[in-house]
């Protein structure tokens, strides 16, 4: 029997085409960035046994493999570099003949303006003690210095293609540095993506077996503590205060508040980047038979929109893309 009730809400779920046309978040394919590794010296794309599907790339493959995804319809892509020599400051990151900028060129001959060439603007990949800085005498990471070896390597992938660079080191100023680095070259176009809020977080073991880190401790000093909040507004505020075109959460689904704290302070826009760990753990739980992994793919991403990012970095962005069709 019928009862009489003014509000039914579930007549707006009755069917497919019913969710779909009130649906109040939707991921659009722009909205997606695919990350892709490359290592010197591969001979073939490498597996990396934490992340099922990704590969450390050789430079024909990244090439293929960009090309793939721009004809999927990505929003960008965003470069990492694994180098065959590391020392104490990182030289290969700032070498013009770099993996990573040899990556840059290759990607951007292939694709050209086609996406957003993005390239990652940090020390670890490439140093022997894999901080994402230069070290003092007492081991600690010694922010000014860094600052200069950023600013090098901003006019190394700058001038190698990168139409968006992306200081991931949480150094105090970085983003100010590297702007007006970028400025007194003549390089005002390149953009700069700043991880304003990354957290020093257990979600990152996969990617460091991805780049191959060196990193014994952890880097606490730098990124931040996963406690805190405030803290990341702070950071966000001066980010753009120094000339941030984007600003970034990382990772996303452990700090979704955060993601929506940062979208409603800022007038930039704000990416947040779903982190090794976080893909790891569906793809694994999915192996298993514990969740269903398309959905979750898609559920995850849809979270991290709703929380107010309007850029996703994933690196299920092609298949997405491709359950989203």
């Amino acid at each position: 029997m019928a009862m009489d009730l003014t509000y039914r809400p579930r007549r707006l779920r009755t069917t497919p085409a019913m969710r779909r046309l009130v649906a109040e978040t939707r991921i659009d394919p722009a909205n997606l960035v695919l990350p892709l590794f490359v290592k010197e010296g591969l001979d073939d794309p490498a597996p990396i046994a934490s992340l099922p599907g990704v590969v450390q790339h050789t430079l024909p493959s990244v090439r293929k493999a960009a090309r793939e995804a721009v004809e999927a319809g990505v929003g960008g892509l965003m470069l990492f570099a694994v180098p065959s020599h590391r020392d104490a400051i990182g030289s290969a990151g700032t070498d013009r003949d770099g993996i990573l900028q040899r990556t840059l060129r290759e990607v951007a001959d292939e694709v050209g303006d086609e996406t957003v060439l993005m390239s990652d603007l940090c020390l670890d990949e490439f140093t022997d003690h894999g901080h994402c800085g230069v070290l003092r005498a007492d081991g600690t990471v010694d922010n000014d210095a860094t600052l200069e070896r950023y600013g090098e390597m901003a006019l190394a992938q700058a001038e190698a293609g990168a139409h968006l660079l992306g200081p991931s080191g949480m150094m105090d100023g970085q983003v100010g540095y590297v702007r007006r680095v970028l400025d007194e070259a003549g390089l005002q176009d390149t953009g700069v993506l700043a991880y304003s809020a990354k957290y020093a977080s257990a979600f990152f073991g996969p990617f460091r077996d991805a780049v191959e880190s060196q990193l014994e401790g952890d880097r606490k000093t730098y990124q931040q503590d996963p406690a805190n909040a405030i803290e990341s507004l702070r950071e966000v505020r001066l980010d753009v205060e120094e000339g941030a075109d984007l600003v970034m959460v990382k990772p996303a689904l452990a700090y979704l508040d955060i993601i929506s704290r940062v979208a409603a302070e800022v007038d930039v826009p704000v990416a947040a980047y779903q982190v090794s760990g976080e893909y790891a753990m569906v793809e694994a739980a999915a192996a298993n038979g514990w969740i269903e992994r398309e959905r979750a793919i898609l559920e995850t991403l849809t979270a991290i929109r709703r929380a107010g990012a309007s850029v996703i970095l994933t690196y299920w962005a092609v298949e997405a893309i491709r359950l989203l069709g």
